[in-house]
């Protein structure tokens, strides 16, 4: 294992609440892990998104902050930057990704629309429900099974993507939505020859092909350690490979831009881009800061940069994930396979096998690690997953999966290592963990809100 490609500036300080402290404070957050404040954490795993460490860099940038309402000099840094490493020709600011989700859905959904996508996420599926559509699952199924070892269990399945089609019409497919560095499937990446191929494929029946970016640097190192022929390629040339074979793309920069806050929406449409920059206004803020101020576009173009061209970046952050896995399968911990690149994800059905879905089983496990080591982990399972708005009945997701997300340059190997044995603790009185049940669902994106208690 290679050492960190930096070294630290500023530290702050963390406690760990007593045991008896964890659960009055987990009994208080409704046993969800969404809900507990952050200064009762002691190693906060929930997401990578806006808890990236910058760079002394990116700091110096926001003291460059133009805070023009209109015109400012960040953002045609950043338009500059995008075009640079993306090589699309119109930028859109937001305020995070879910901004840029919101208005592509709203500008290229019509009510009945078919969204074909390689596997769900939560936010950009209720953005296509809400204007309309209906997301259809295309990925293969091996990125169903957390025990395979396929290294590109991102990819589509040409024959379900095809049947789609045929069945509903080209006419009632919005676009595909592609995203790199699946989340909901464990971080894993797709290959440029699958890329290629559903290239070729849309431009046969003229459907448009969106990518979600916002792990687009990891999905671009996998492919130049994974894809034969890609082995000497800088990460840049296969950043802007996978985006010449799409017509645009959202983007939370919280991840792989290494920004606290940040996202964007690019295209080559310039009809799109127009009304684009309409909506933006509208919802975000006007079309040269999207919702940002003047230092944060710094920060982003800057983060960018440095994520794109200092591969040492994205090699040790993917690294140190693996090593984190790896000390969790030499406990025996049952984990999705093969390790992706933002995190490791507990398989929480072979890990509490005596839980039925319906009870559960990953939102047990998220409370039970924090109740064990005051580690914040996140539920990626049926709660995840909601409800079937037409049906109400649950959605019941072959990934039943608690995320384990590793912040960029954050924590340290002793910090991990901390998390695994916490974890190995749990996994060694399994069997006497009890389920829950839910006791409080908004009607939308119930992870982030719901309630739960024990199963008595």
């Amino acid at each position: 294992m290679f050492p960190p490609p930096y070294k630290i500036k500023a530290v702050e300080p963390i406690e760990c609440p007593s045991q008896e402290e964890r659960q009055d404070i987990l009994k208080s957050a409704h046993y969800n892990t969404f809900l507990l404040p952050s200064s009762k954490v002691y190693l906060d795993f929930l997401t990578d998104s806006g808890t990236t460490a910058m760079s002394d860099f990116q700091w110096a940038g926001l003291m460059m902050g133009d805070e023009a309402y209109a015109g400012s000099l960040n953002f045609e840094h950043l338009e500059q930057c995008i075009r640079d490493i993306f090589g699309y020709r119109y930028i859109v600011p937001t305020h995070q990704g879910r901004g840029a989700e919101h208005i592509l859905s709203q500008l290229t959904i019509r009510k009945g629309d078919i969204v074909p996508g390689n596997m769900y996420f939560t936010t950009t599926k209720i953005h296509q429900e809400l204007a309309g559509g209906e997301f259809s699952d295309i990925i293969i199924d091996e990125a169903h099974d957390p025990s395979s070892e396929h290294p590109f269990k991102g990819n589509v399945d040409f024959k379900k993507c095809e049947a789609l089609i045929k069945k509903h019409t080209p006419q009632k497919i919005s676009y595909i939505s592609h995203e790199a560095c699946v989340n909901m499937a464990g971080g894993q990446p797709f290959s440029l020859e699958n890329l290629r191929e559903l290239r070729e494929l849309t431009n046969h029946y003229k459907i448009k092909i969106y990518l979600d970016a916002t792990r687009i640097v990891e999905n671009a190192h996998f492919i130049k350690v994974r894809e034969k022929g890609y082995e000497k390629y800088p990460l840049v040339s296969i950043i802007r490979e996978i985006c010449s074979l799409t017509d645009g793309c959202t983007m939370s920069a919280k991840k792989d831009g290494l920004v606290n806050i940040g996202g964007f929406l690019a295209m080559n449409d310039e009809e799109l881009f127009t009304q684009a920059k309409a909506m933006v206004v509208i919802y975000e803020g006007l079309h040269t800061y999207g919702g940002l101020a003047g230092r944060d576009l710094e920060a982003m173009a800057r983060g960018l940069y440095e994520a794109a061209t200092d591969e040492r970046i994205v090699a040790h952050r993917i690294q140190q994930v693996q090593e984190f896995g790896k000390s969790l399968l030499k406990a025996d911990i049952p984990i999705v396979k093969p390790i992706g690149g933002h995190g490791v994800f507990l398989d929480a059905k072979r890990f509490l096998p005596h839980l039925s879905q319906d009870m559960f089983p990953a939102q047990t496990l998220t409370a039970e690690i924090y109740l064990e080591c005051a580690v914040r982990a996140m539920e990626r399972g049926i709660v995840s997953a909601g409800r079937n708005p037409k049906t109400g009945e649950n959605y019941h997701p072959s990934l039943e999966l608690v995320r384990l997300t590793i912040p960029r340059r954050v924590y340290t190997q002793e910090h991990l290592e901390y998390a695994a044995q916490g974890i190995g603790q749990v996994f060694q009185r399994r069997n006497k963990i009890r389920g829950l049940k839910m006791t409080f669902e908004p009607k939308q994106l119930r992870f982030f809100q719901a309630h739960f208690e024990p199963l008595r």
